[in-house]
């Protein structure tokens, strides 16, 4: 069995600033490491990961076992409870007890990662092995896994983001269906809300930027946004898919009550992971989330029925509809590290063995990271996830792309948001240029 060190903080809690983390700390590989180990002789690997649930822990001694038996000469020493900057100074200095193969929960370090050197270039492996990258991974996942014709990571497990629905609300408000497009999902918010005093007694959909997954990422990506040109230079300004979800957004924060008072109601509801989610409680009708909401939701125990669809789309893009925002876990091998040919049979045992990509993601609850692994019949989910699934599979999906910098200019963008919905910033074109100027000048100091 797999040596497992536990953890103790939340996956969750760690994923909202882990994108922070390396952009602070510098990374590089050594020149005298390499792909010259054999990987047919007795050795050890170290694998380090951030999961920390007992669940997860166990889920990941499992996914090792199964390595070990069908590698029998190669063992794996586990370190859980990693996060990206403790992973990073291990990667800096390298040594016998430095991970060769580690996971991050954040898919905007990738660009950092492959940029620095901190990962191997995975494309050699990928060809010796005659795996094709294009037709192994979901397209989003294809591509958040490179950077600048550098494959340094592979996808391990994903997450889709949909629309969760209270089914017993719409029925009560004479609405048949999930809506499709964000003129129906407008209507639906509104028809759904019901005032109480200065607050609610339902919300139709609490669509401000702090409300929990509301992000401008997660919104953007119904549009199919375009955020670099091919001169490496923001989009933002240009590109007219995030003036329109800008404006959807502000037109929702208007039309469902303006931001003090959305803001005023926010502050007295229940925290995003905890049983007393509104979603869970009944407060908000409608909720942007991933597909772990519904294990939690029904968990809650809700007194209504949970309905489950892809997020809309605008209204010229209705053909698009069961698209959706796609991010999820990476792994990747150590540039310091001296095993890189034991390490890449891990990494291709995790991320490209259907049923180890299958046991696994029964096991975490998140969605498959390959097509093959998508449509298999060993997959045990609830009904309403399939709607996840077929969000990953759909090459239409979109995600945000790596840069050299990691998350900064996501950060600066959902500034952006913050400002703008809350009337800090009133010329939404003039904010949008602005905005871009900075992104161009933070990569280009990165750089």
């Amino acid at each position: 069995m797999p040596e497992v060190i536990p953890s103790a903080v939340r996956r969750t809690a760690f994923a909202l600033t882990a994108s922070l983390a390396l952009l602070t700390t510098a990374c590089t590989g050594q020149s005298g490491s390499g792909a010259t180990d054999d990987a047919s002789a007795e050795t050890t690997i170290n694998f380090w990961h951030a999961w920390s649930a007992p669940n997860e822990v166990k889920a990941v001694g499992a996914l090792v076992a199964g390595f070990e038996k069908a590698h029998p000469n190669i063992h794996v020493r586990v370190v859980g409870n990693m996060t990206d900057d403790k992973i990073n100074q291990a990667l800096r200095s390298g040594g016998d007890r430095a991970p060769d193969v580690i996971s991050s929960f954040t898919t905007n370090n990738v660009g950092e990662f492959c940029s620095s050197g901190a990962l191997a270039d995975l494309n050699p492996f990928f060809e010796k092995s005659h795996i094709d990258p294009a037709t192994t991974f979901p397209k989003a996942m294809n591509e958040y896994t490179r950077f600048d014709g550098v494959r340094c990571a592979a996808p391990l497990l994903g997450d889709a983001y949909g629309l969760y629905y209270n089914k017993t609300a719409f029925a009560k408000a004479g609405i048949a269906h999930a809506p499709k497009t964000w003129s129906e999902f407008e209507a639906d918010a509104k028809k759904l809300t019901v005032p109480r005093g200065d607050g609610y007694r339902q919300l139709g959909f609490m669509p401000d930027y702090h409300g929990w997954e509301s992000t401008t990422e997660h919104y953007f990506g119904q549009f199919s946004p375009t955020y670099f040109g091919k001169d490496g230079r923001s989009a933002l300004a240009s590109d007219p898919a995030f003036e329109k979800g800008f404006a959807l957004q502000k037109r929702l924060v208007g039309e469902l009550g303006g931001f003090q008072r959305l803001e005023k109601f926010r502050a007295t509801l229940g925290d995003e992971w905890g049983p007393r989610h509104p979603f869970h409680t009944g407060q908000v009708a409608m909720q942007l989330d991933g597909e772990w909401r519904l294990g939690m939701a029904l968990d809650a125990k809700p007194k209504f029925e949970i309905g489950v669809a892809p997020l809309p789309v605008p209204d010229d893009q209705e053909k698009q509809y069961g698209k959706g925002y796609i991010t999820g876990t990476i792994t990747g091998i150590a540039a310091t590290s001296r095993k890189q040919n034991a390490a890449w049979e891990l990494v291709k045992y995790m991320t490209t063995d259907t049923d180890a990509v299958v046991g696994f993601a029964n096991d975490i609850h998140n969605v498959p990271s390959t097509l093959a692994a998508l449509k298999s019949p060993k997959l045990k989910y609830d009904p309403r996830f399939k709607t996840f699934l077929d969000i990953a599979a759909d090459p239409r999906s979109t995600t945000t792309p790596p840069s050299v910098n990691g998350g900064q200019y996501l950060v600066t963008i959902q500034q952006l948001g913050y400002d703008y919905e809350s009337g800090k910033v009133t010329d939404l074109k003039a904010g949008l240029r602005k905005t871009a100027a900075q992104i161009d000048t933070d990569i280009a100091q990165a750089k």
